[in-house]
């Protein structure tokens, strides 16, 4: 129901996915700014940016750890707001002991070869509790109708075929096992790159026992010279994500920003995202690290 006139909250430093979405159901990205320990949409924030014309909000549990999700739920209460979660990074993640995706009106997963639980090719969900919207959903992915000859309104093609659903279905039982790795590999992290000086690790907080870890994302100031170290030395990283939307082309014009946005834009020039797999052992955890010392010097 959400469409042109109407606004939907989000963050500005996400994959490029998040906001589009909202572009092409006609309404309006409006960018607020992120804390600066957790990469996530500030709760505090998101109450000046609301106007008579915003009709959700979009928080992402970026690289796996849960937004703020009491403050987000209770600001969202308090304006009559639909709240959908973007769980693409934080499949099997929680927040105070409830998966991510079930806290707000609907949550979208995704099933991309990298993430938490990947399929073998592109794949995704939406999960909610509410039956008329996942009846209105399913209908959207099947072309806008409730049956194939009769289409009701302007739909998709949005079916997980039966191949990735199958793949999804061997490995979801695994996913709290996986997920445990991942954390035993952030863990060695944390305690071996912790007080390496113009390093900064990973926040916690709150939602840090449910933490899904997609990424393990460190921020230094000499981001691009560590990258080209650890590269040179056979360590792969990655920068997630190193322009924010609203200083992108696509957002020029059909955006509204509140505020400098400048946490955004900070970490953007600043984070790296190490290693991190399941399978990841000590050694080659160790190895990530011994490379960092001698960055560091």
């Amino acid at each position: 129901g959400i469409g042109g006139g109407d606004e939907v909250i989000t963050t500005p430093f996400t994959f490029v996915a998040t906001a589009d979405t909202i572009l092409l159901a006609g309404a309006t990205p409006v960018f607020v700014d992120i804390e600066p320990d957790t990469f996530n949409i500030d709760p505090e924030l998101i109450k000046g940016a609301i106007s008579d014309k915003t009709k959700a909000i979009l928080p992402v549990h970026l690289y796996g750890l849960s937004c703020e999700m009491d403050a987000i739920m209770e600001i969202a209460g308090e304006n009559n707001l639909v709240v959908i979660e973007d769980v693409a990074q934080a499949f099997g993640g929680r927040w105070r002991g409830k998966r991510l995706g079930s806290l707000g009106n609907a949550g979208c997963l995704s099933f991309f070869p990298s993430k938490n639980l990947g399929c073998f090719g592109d794949g995704g969900m939406v999960v909610t509790s509410d039956p008329a919207l996942a009846e209105k959903v399913g209908i959207l992915r099947r072309h806008g109708g409730k049956d194939k000859y009769n289409v009701d309104i302007l739909g998709h093609n949005s079916r997980l075929d039966t191949i990735q659903a199958a793949v999804i279905l061997a490995k979801l039982a695994r996913i709290d096992e996986w997920n445990g790795g991942r954390r035993r590999v952030a863990a060695l992290y944390d305690r071996e790159l912790s007080g390496l000086e113009g390093i900064a690790l990973p926040a916690g907080g709150e939602g840090m026992a449910g933490h899904a870890y997609h990424q393990y994302t460190i921020r230094t100031k000499r981001r691009d010279d560590l990258q080209r170290y650890l590269g040179d030395r056979g360590v792969a990283t990655m920068v997630y994500y190193p322009a924010p939307l609203h200083r992108q082309r696509l957002f020029e014009g059909c955006a509204r920003i509140t505020g400098d946005l400048h946490h955004a834009e900070s970490a953007a020039g600043e984070v790296i995202s190490l290693p991190i797999d399941p399978l990841q052992t000590e050694e080659e955890t160790m190895y990530v690290v011994d490379k960092i010392r001698e960055f560091v010097g």
